[in-house]
């Protein structure tokens, strides 16, 4: 396998030598860098294809990619702005740009962006996700389970679609169809951590202690750095009143991120 990218890029690096100006074999082996998670290679690949041909929307779009997965967002709304210019049509550029603002806190710029990809291409599951992580952070759990099912109607095997429906569904207090979203989730991805992490709060809203404990670990195990469902699982250590295991979770959780405040709150409620 990895031979077989080695191959590629071998090939693409060929296609340079003899014609340093394929903008093509630049952004191919962009691609191909990106793939292999070489961003910084990618970034330039990506860069000297657009110097060669500044109409690529392509290639900007996937610079814009990268650059996100580098962490620089204004670098990543930069490049999917000048995509969308050049193709107004571009609904891959407009949903990519709707994942950065809706990350930067601007959440209706990030519906506006959804909102179009979806007007350009209607069967475009990955928006209507987006979409309704961003409805649900705001509190409109209607709209997001409305997102989320539209997903699932376009593509059954959608585990991320079922794994955001099951927690608006939660949120709502209807735990009965958020455990039934998280198992089809499951189902389709037993690596999902976050799949582990809301049916663990589902079960924990309804205090079914142990599934709850055992959903915590299970994806404490797939992402052993998720202070998400490390402070779950300290929360139901708290009520079982096994505090010593609930003080570790919590200091845990919170040396992995510690903007989690309600977690300073559970820690807090712990006897002294």
């Amino acid at each position: 396998y990895r031979e077989d990218w080695a191959t590629a890029i071998a090939d693409c690096t060929r296609a340079i030598e003899i014609d340093s100006n394929y903008a093509n074999a630049y952004s191919t082996r962009g691609q191909l860098r990106d793939a292999q998670g070489d961003k910084a290679g990618a970034i330039a690949d990506y860069t000297r294809a657009i110097e060669l041909n500044p109409q690529d929307a392509i290639a900007y779009s996937n610079r814009g990619a990268a650059r996100n997965d580098l962490g620089d967002k204004a670098g990543a709304i930069a490049d999917y702005t000048r995509a969308i210019e050049i193709n107004p049509q571009y609904a891959i550029a407009y949903s990519n740009r709707g994942v950065v603002r809706s990350d930067q806190g601007d959440k209706a710029g990030a519906i506006a962006d959804y909102t179009r990809a979806i007007e350009l291409n209607p069967q475009y599951a990955i928006a209507y996700v987006g979409r309704g992580i961003v409805r649900s952070d705001q509190g409109d759990k209607e709209g997001a389970i409305a997102d989320f099912t539209r997903a699932i109607e376009i593509n059954p095997q959608f585990a991320i679609a079922y794994v955001g429906r099951g927690y608006a569904r939660s949120e709502q207090g209807d735990n009965e169809g958020a455990i039934a979203d998280y198992n089809r989730a499951i189902e389709l991805n037993p690596q999902s951590a976050p799949a582990y992490n809301g049916r663990g709060n589902a079960y924990r809203s309804m205090e079914r202690y142990d599934e709850a404990l055992n959903d915590f670990n299970r994806a404490i195990e797939l992402d052993e750095n998720s202070a998400v469902a490390i402070g779950n699982r300290g929360s139901v250590y708290r009520v079982l009143g096994r505090n010593a295991e609930a003080l570790a979770d919590f200091d845990r959780a919170l040396e992995l991120d510690p903007s989690l405040n309600w977690v300073v709150q559970e820690r807090n409620q712990l006897q002294p």
